[in-house]
């Protein structure tokens, strides 16, 4: 997939797609669209190529205020008030057992500085595996230096924990600050220790977290179903259906819109298509376990 970003009347806008170029913001999670014909129309007037514009509302807005052609997208987020309700009202005594298990096997989750000590526990974390969660792993194989300079970028919003056992990093979680929310915008644990449950320890660090600071919601991504779907619920998330908007530019867009071509593997129906995430989980796990026989 062909991916290009230009700067557009001060914005980074990402555009995708071959056949079809769909523009949209680089920062969606971080900035809203309130006038979207403005935008719409700085993008005509730029040249650069885009066929479609794919905007959202962001949370808490779940309202449409548009007349464009919309979708709900689906995202994970946990409502928050105080630590006490999460523990207590949210959240069920088997997921408070494994945030106990944690602090009972020694995990100690606290604020970390991105330096050179902690870019190298991120490395060893990111290439244990090649497969998570039934997928190739996108962080797998990267260096030193390459996990150094992409996680550097966005530092000026973020506050990093880490989950430690002794002075082994296990896990972490860079939290994200998007003003009417904070994100998960990273969190991962090693495999090796999840008798230990260190990524319920570190859900437990942000729920905090955003309490102290007074952030109503803590936002995991999207809604999705499997195994990570089953660990957000237990941890209180929830789904929201956001508006999202996409505008044709072109005659080719319109086609495009029309024909609802935006939906790509959503055109198929459910069943179908948990068969093929099922399959290619198991394809991604038996080729592992291959490659790891013949090492």
């Amino acid at each position: 997939m062909n991916d290009d970003s230009v700067e557009i009347s001060g914005r980074r806008i990402s555009i995708q797609g071959r056949v079809v170029r769909i523009a949209r913001l680089q920062e969606e999670w971080y900035e809203d669209v309130e006038r979207p014909e403005v935008l719409i129309q700085a993008i005509r007037s730029s040249r650069c190529g885009a066929d479609v514009l794919n905007f959202w509302q962001r949370l808490p807005d779940l309202t449409p205020k548009f007349n464009y052609c919309m979708e709900h997208d689906s995202i994970a987020a946990l409502p928050i008030t105080n630590y006490a309700d999460w523990w207590d009202k949210q959240i069920d005594g088997k997921t408070r057992n494994m945030v106990r298990r944690a602090e009972k096997k020694g995990v100690v989750v606290r604020r970390a500085e991105f330096d050179d000590k902690f870019v190298r526990g991120m490395t060893s974390l990111f290439n244990e595996t090649p497969v998570r969660q039934g997928k190739r792993f996108w962080h797998y194989g990267k260096d030193f230096d390459t996990i150094k300079r992409e996680f550097s970028r966005f530092l000026f919003r973020e506050e990093i924990f880490g989950a430690y056992l002794g002075e082994e990093l296990i896990g972490f979680i860079f939290l994200a600050f998007a003003g009417k929310f904070a994100a998960l915008g990273q969190i991962i644990s090693k495999i090796a220790h999840r008798d230990k449950a260190p990524t319920n320890a570190l859900v437990a660090k942000a729920v905090e977290r955003c309490a102290e600071k007074g952030v109503p919601y803590l936002v995991y991504a999207k809604w999705i179903e499997g195994s990570l779907g089953e660990f957000k619920r237990n941890n209180g998330f929830q789904r929201f259906d956001l508006p999202r908007y996409f505008v044709p530019l072109t005659l080719k867009g319109r086609i495009f819109v029309s024909l609802k071509l935006y939906r790509g593997a959503g055109l198929l129906p459910d069943p179908l298509l948990r068969l093929l995430k099922g399959a290619r989980s198991k394809l991604m796990e038996r080729r592992f376990l291959l490659n790891k026989a013949k090492r």
